[in-house]
């Protein structure tokens, strides 16, 4: 299912994290081919740079780079980011989430206190931290989306998922708080996607026995992502597979 309006992107300016990433990577690319200048966030420079190339190479709007570790990024270091989109754009016009680490599939009982912390970081403080820096440019849209990936163990608790489960949980209850908050006086709309199973490292991570072969890729669940990118609704959690299925 494909419904995106047509033009809708054009000349906007959307900041994609984990754009190294398969999900990341294929919804900038996605977006960049809508007419968007995408801004690329991510801890590891090559990964960026190939995403940054194949936008390049298929005629689209040259993207911004810019690599970030969440384990150590703070408040000050997204406010500089947001500086730098004002510069060289003067404007953005939607924020989507998709960075995140696995950490380690642990019992309660034994998980590391200092992996906990830097899964908690990336997964979960740094994505408020960057909203927050963004908030000033997103309010000055006429019409703004952010947009977090989340996943099924957000809904409900599951032995072993630790850390990620936990922030993964933080993060829908971050989605509808920041909707609630945004809902009067702003045009920006905030949502929380389940891309389901879809091939990927970190879905590699958690289930090594698993036959890739047999997922969907990435590009697969891209359309659910940009619907809820130019949506108006707000406050919503979908599945992308439902979305794709007509659900």
């Amino acid at each position: 299912m494909d419904t995106t309006k047509p033009g809708f992107f054009a000349s906007r300016v959307i900041l994609v994290t984990g754009a190294g990433g398969a999900i990341g990577g294929a919804a900038a690319k996605a977006l960049a081919a809508q007419g968007a200048s995408v801004v690329l966030m991510g801890r590891s420079l090559a990964p960026l740079e190939k995403t940054y190339d194949a936008i390049v190479a298929a005629g689209h709007t040259q993207p911004a780079i810019c690599p970030l570790d969440f384990a150590t990024t703070t408040l000050a270091d997204f406010q500089q980011v947001t500086s730098m989109i004002r510069q060289a754009f003067g404007r953005l016009d939607g924020l989507l989430h998709t960075a995140a680490t696995l950490g380690s599939l642990t019992p309660m009982e034994h998980f590391n206190a200092a992996l906990w912390s830097r899964v908690l970081q990336v997964n979960l403080t740094a994505p408020m931290l960057l909203t927050r820096a963004c908030l000033p440019l997103l309010k000055a849209a006429a019409e703004a989306t952010i947009l977090f990936s989340t996943s099924a163990v957000g809904q409900k608790g599951r032995a072993y998922w630790g850390a990620y489960g936990v922030a993964q949980a933080g993060i829908e209850n971050l989605a509808q708080t920041l909707a609630d908050e945004l809902e009067a006086n702003t045009a920006v709309r905030v949502n929380s996607i389940d891309p389901g199973p879809v091939r990927s490292r970190l879905r590699a991570l958690a289930y090594p026995g698993e036959d890739p072969g047999t997922l969907p890729d990435a590009e697969t669940v891209i359309p659910a992502y940009l619907h809820l990118m130019e949506s108006g609704i707000s406050g919503q959690r979908i599945c992308a597979m439902d979305y794709l299925n007509g659900r």
